[in-house]
């Protein structure tokens, strides 16, 4: 297991979710495992359906988990460190981690139309398209081309965080 970490991070809308997912697939088809974290800062994301047996155990404010043949989904009444999150995970080759700014890895910054300097104290990396004017990235920082996931996993490769 190589067990690499690396974050993104990037206004709404920047392309973080769809490079993120160009970049888990093509590792996933090296055979790579992949584990991803997302940040839900104002804990938006909901994951079970009302009127289901687990949704009503989960209202009850127990940790619940439901386990199927494929898959299992834990529900968690508490947040969890980075720490927490990678023991959970074990074994992963590349823990890809969306949002989570306070985290100390390696970060990648993803800008669409303009960039935001507001993100450039935890930024390593920037990754844009065409719309951005590259002129204007700092010269110690460097860019990547949001479009080329590969050059994404080369820079992931030499920059990652060993976990």
């Amino acid at each position: 297991m190589k067990r690499l970490a690396i974050a993104f991070t990037g206004p709404s809308n920047s392309g973080k979710t769809t490079l993120i997912v160009k970049v888990a697939n093509i590792l996933q088809d090296r055979g790579f495992k992949v584990a991803i974290i997302k940040h839900d800062p104002k804990d938006k994301a909901s994951f079970d359906k009302e009127g289901k047996d687990s949704f009503k155990f989960s209202q009850t404010g127990a940790d619940v988990a439901v386990v199927s043949p494929k898959k299992t989904t834990y529900f968690k009444k508490s947040t969890s460190s980075i720490d927490d999150m990678i023991a959970m995970f074990v074994d992963f080759d590349y823990l890809l981690v969306e949002g989570l700014k306070t985290l100390d890895l390696p970060r990648i910054a993803i800008f669409r139309d303009r960039l935001d300097e507001n993100y450039y104290e935890v930024t390593d990396i920037i990754a844009c398209d065409d719309t951005v004017d590259k002129s204007l990235i700092p010269s110690d920082m460097g860019s990547l081309d949001l479009n080329n996931p590969e050059a994404v996993i080369e820079w992931i490769d030499k920059n990652a965080k060993r976990v």
